[in-house]
């Protein structure tokens, strides 16, 4: 059974490698799961984290290897010469784990270890693989899998299935191709182990099965995966031809990283940053939508600049401008995250976009009803002016609908645009409601309060 991480001193482990205990080290390290042993290299210095590395077997240390956190992987390969990377690690690799590794390297480094890779169809794979985008399914997919040709006798079949399993990993999935290696459909291990030595393929296989074209986006291949509850996914080139498999690791590490790109983004950060980041590159990555706020908050300061006069003669208006603020960010921020969400699970195009944002107008006027009923009514208990309540509840409910709409609006726009849309649910769309917001307030003050003393 693996030890759990909480029953092991790290500081123990520090000792033990200060005082080469490698008997002990290795007792432990025979306990955990290359996931857990790269929790504790991410929290050992440089050196002891080479130390323990190098306790490790050729294949499991390349798997801890790709557990570390991006940060720590980049410092402590950049310790290694190239040959070192590409005899210690890419060699124990598997092709979609190896092309993610070697496109971290700067492009120099790059080049060089493909060059001492004595295996040259494993250079060959890798190099095609880093040919793709990563957010692509060529980018995902790995080149180890096991094919069949249709027109085989079963006992080649089995005799070939043999050979190729020595460079598979975990075989979930036997494809079965023509003579120009296109994809034709999948052989059934159950069907291949009870039929005759001298049947062919061609009567065993089934042509029903889902493929994705290698230039289709990540998120694609995420939704059909779980759409049809696969886990593993053929990947083909334009003419058919299979070239690659995605597994259902690569997606759910897809899924995470992508969801914590959206979450940064959402947060007002432009790039992936880490904790662990240095000084300057956190602030690259955060300052950009602090500036686009603060100009923001600048633009909104001239609107109230603007009706200064109006300020002066009806103060009160002014408790209440927060308020309208914080509501109109909060509605389009809700709005445009429910947008956000249908585009991501690809939802927004069954009921139509004319249809999602009649439901949004339709919730933004229920929830403005609402909001500014309980307004009126608190205004009413503890003001002295009917004309004050009835001006903020107009405009709270005139700031609600707007928000609702303007929310779903925006992601919709930056989809057409290739935009990221999770942009719209960050500081943007907060920005952009406060401003438009007071000027509602504003402007429905000026028509009916004024009007109405």
């Amino acid at each position: 059974m693996a030890v759990e991480l909480k029953d092991i001193n790290l500081d123990l482990v520090r000792t033990a490698i200060k005082e080469n205990q490698r008997e002990f080290l290795l007792d432990v390290l025979n306990e955990l799961y290359p996931a857990d042993i790269a929790e504790y290299m991410d929290d050992l210095n440089l050196e002891d984290a080479k130390y323990l590395y190098t306790l490790l077997e050729k294949e499991e240390a390349a798997d801890v290897l790709m557990e570390l956190e991006e940060d720590v992987r980049e410092r402590f390969l950049a310790s290694f010469s190239t040959q070192e990377i590409a005899r210690e690690f890419v060699n124990n690799l598997d092709s979609d784990d190896a092309a993610d590794l070697i496109s971290e390297l700067p492009d120099e480094r790059r080049e060089e270890v493909l060059s001492h890779l004595e295996d040259r169809q494993q250079a060959q794979d890798i190099a095609d693989l880093l040919v793709y985008p990563s957010n692509s399914a060529g980018g995902l997919m790995a080149k180890e899998f096991i094919k069949v040709n249709v027109n085989w006798h079963v006992v080649t079949c089995v005799r070939e299935m043999r050979k190729q399993a020595e460079e598979v990993e975990e075989v979930y999935s036997v494809y079965v191709v023509d003579d120009d290696d296109v994809l034709l459909g999948l052989l059934s291990l159950k069907k291949l182990l009870i039929a005759s030595p001298r049947a062919k393929v061609s009567e065993l296989y089934s042509p029903d099965l889902v493929m994705v074209k290698a230039m289709q986006k990540g998120e694609e291949v995420a939704s059909i995966m779980d759409k049809y509850d696969l886990v593993v996914l053929p990947v083909v080139d334009e003419l058919g031809r299979l070239i690659g498999r995605i597994t259902i690791d690569d997606v759910v590490d897809f899924i995470r990283e992508e969801a914590e790109k959206d979450y940064q983004m959402m947060s007002g950060m432009t790039q992936n940053i880490e904790s662990g980041d240095k000084i300057w590159e956190i602030t690259q990555g955060r300052l950009f939508w602090l500036i686009v706020a603060l100009f923001g908050g600048i633009i909104g300061s001239r609107v109230i600049a603007n009706y200064e006069g109006q300020i002066s003669i009806y103060p009160e208006m002014a408790f209440f401008m927060p308020l309208i603020a914080a509501m109109g960010g909060n509605v389009g921020i809700q709005s445009s995250a429910l947008i956000v969400k249908g585009l991501a699970n690809h939802t927004i195009g069954k009921g139509g976009i004319l249809k999602k944002l009649w439901k949004e107008l339709s919730v933004g006027i229920i929830n403005g009803l609402v909001c500014s009923g309980i307004l009126m009514a608190y205004s009413v208990i503890f003001l002295p002016s009917m004309a004050l309540s009835l001006t903020i509840s107009v405009a709270l409910m005139t700031v609600i609908i707007f928000a609702s709409i303007f929310g779903a609006f925006v992601p919709l726009v930056l989809e057409k645009l290739r935009i990221d849309p999770a942009l719209a649910t960050g500081p943007f769309i907060t920005t952009s409601n406060d401003i438009i917001g007071l000027f509602i307030y504003f402007l429905i003050g000026r028509m009916m309060y004024g009007f109405i003393l």
